[in-house]
């Protein structure tokens, strides 16, 4: 028995797994429900790491799946939503974050006055003041709908 830590399996494994799986649930030419058989090619891993991926994915609910009677996992029929988010499919709020920080900076680069691109600079200033944690809070209240209302 080794005291060591178990390898890590989500960014090798699982993680281009659920890609694929989300990729392909989200899209039309699987019908919504991709068999275990297009997600193999998908992902770029060999079958067994696949199926192993399969299962460790449905047991921590990112995937729902039907399996054969041996238990084995035949056909994928849905991701939950923080799969989706996981998958790069919908926002988290510290990537819209970044875009926020990203789009800020290229308006103060390309603004047409200096007057604006003195606006903008200062704006993308202020955002990196507030910093990634608040930044991510912000974005969280916008992406879910939250905007607080004036006392």
């Amino acid at each position: 028995m080794s005291d060591r830590p178990l390898d890590d399996v989500w960014f090798p494994r699982d993680l281009p797994v659920l890609r694929a799986i989300a990729r392909l649930v989200d899209s039309p030419s699987s019908g919504g429900a991709p068999y275990l058989g297009q997600v193999v090619p998908a992902s770029g891993l060999p079958k067994p790491e696949v199926t192993a991926a399969a299962r460790a994915l449905v047991s921590a609910g990112y995937v729902e799946a039907l399996t054969n009677v041996a238990g084995e996992v035949v056909r994928f029929t849905g991701i939950s939503a923080e799969a989706r988010r996981l998958a790069g499919l919908w926002p988290t709020p510290q990537g819209e974050w970044e875009r926020l920080r990203e789009q800020l900076a290229a308006r103060a680069e390309k603004a047409p006055t200096e007057v604006e691109r003195a606006r903008w600079r200062a704006f993308a200033e202020a955002a990196s003041a507030i910093g990634e944690h608040d930044g991510a809070l912000l974005m969280a209240a916008l992406i879910g709908g939250y905007v607080p209302r004036a006392r």
